[in-house]
């Protein structure tokens, strides 16, 4: 009786590990006829669960039809083409208003289009030349980075119009703002410094030396310390943003070019040329943890919530690598298209939608297709035609 119940209590703890694992492999046991058809039916209800679509539109941004494409996610195909007369070079989902924002960089105009009526609905013209946009954490404006003249404008979206302007002393390269949205962080390239801006006050807080072609900056989500990738050097700076120092710099196997940060903020992922790989970074830890392997050239970068995979699209070769984020075990390759460029995912964790710039679609892919397995390759759902030259993408 003692070793039965050892047994038995063997095979509970294997289940256990077995189940918290997601995977479907099962010990040999004797059980009756029937039994085994109600377990192999419950197997197959929950492994072949159909996909459902998600009720809302992804917005595709086509930087050579100068529109934006509405898809729709629940027959997954292009239902309208949103002219803009500009060239639009990135877009930003907002839900609680039911808006897409576009940036359009040569004529510094950020559009607003209504994700219900799928139409235009308003613009605003800026000086200069946009570089980038970004949302701010409370969702009541937009940041947008401009140069000639080098201004970082707050744009807020109640009214749609520019509310603050704050001039910059050099030509910017990119910027980020703090979790909190109290601050941001400027990089000027030609100057190798960075700059870190109170928004809640006037001015600059301070200028302090970057390194050597500094390209992007990212905050740490404490605010503490700023990340700056200093490109042609392989480098990362990190600044502490209160004192202005530097932390330390550390070497990269890469030239650092595009960043993913995980939702809670404990991993950095960075590709770039040098290394068919991916550097995975500790922000506060400050060091750079390991470099894995992620296919040909890899550009750039997703990260999924349920489950934690993160996606790298590889241009050259038209496939995404897929990695469990917890093992760092790579699960697939999955052939999207030519030059895919961007990987959005649906917030019902159903889909990752590729942008494939190439070839002009938008590669659908269902997730729970992807499974830890030999072949090391998933399906794909389907693919949309998006228009020609397809850049970026939102879900909303």
């Amino acid at each position: 009786m003692f070793e039965w119940a050892r047994q038995m209590q063997k095979f509970s703890s294997k289940f256990a590990r077995i189940t918290a694992r997601d995977s479907v492999v099962f010990p040999e046991i004797k059980t009756n006829r029937r039994a085994f058809l109600l377990g192999t039916a419950a197997v197959a209800a929950c492994g072949h669960r159909r996909g459902t679509g998600f009720p809302g539109y992804a917005f595709v941004a086509n930087s050579g039809e100068q529109s934006v494409a509405a898809v729709d996610l629940t027959s997954f195909s292009t239902v309208r083409q949103i002219r803009l007369h500009a060239t639009p070079a990135g877009v930003i989902g907002d839900a609680g208003r039911r808006s897409v924002y576009v940036i359009a960089p040569e004529n510094s105009t950020i559009f607003e289009i209504d994700a219900e009526k799928l139409a235009m609905k308003r613009k605003i013209s800026l000086t200069g030349t946009a570089v980038s946009m970004r949302m701010a954490p409370d969702g009541a404006s937009l940041w947008v980075l401009c140069r000639l003249p080098d201004v970082l404008v707050q744009v807020e979206l109640d009214r749609f119009q520019a509310r603050a302007h704050w001039k910059l002393p050099a030509e910017p390269a990119d910027f980020d703002l703090s979790s909190d949205g109290l601050a941001a962080a400027v990089v000027f390239t030609e100057a190798r410094s960075v700059g870190f801006f109170d928004l809640a006050k006037s001015g600059a807080a301070r200028v302090v030396p970057a390194g050597e072609d500094p390209r992007a900056v990212r905050f740490r989500l404490d605010g503490k310390v700023a990340v700056i990738a200093n490109r042609s050097v392989r480098m990362l700076t990190v600044v502490d943003t209160k004192r202005g120092s530097i932390v330390v710099r550390l070497p990269l196997a890469v030239e650092p070019e595009n960043f993913c940060v995980k939702a809670d903020g404990g991993e950095m992922y960075i590709t770039g040329k040098g290394m068919d790989a991916v550097v995975v970074v500790y922000p506060y830890w400050t060091e750079v943890a390991e470099t894995r392997l992620a296919g040909r050239a890899p550009g750039a970068m997703a990260v999924s919530q349920s489950p934690e995979y993160l996606f790298a699209a590889n241009p050259e070769s038209g496939d995404v690598t897929v990695l469990e984020v917890y093992t760092g075990n790579m699960l697939a390759a999955i052939s999207v298209g030519q030059q895919p460029c961007c990987i959005a995912f649906t917030p019902d964790n159903q889909y990752a939608l590729v942008v494939n710039r190439g070839s002009g679609d938008l590669a659908v892919i269902r997730m729970a297709a992807i499974r830890a397995g030999r072949n090391k390759s998933a399906p794909l759902f389907t693919m949309i035609p998006v228009g020609t030259g397809p850049v970026s993408a939102a879900v909303v």
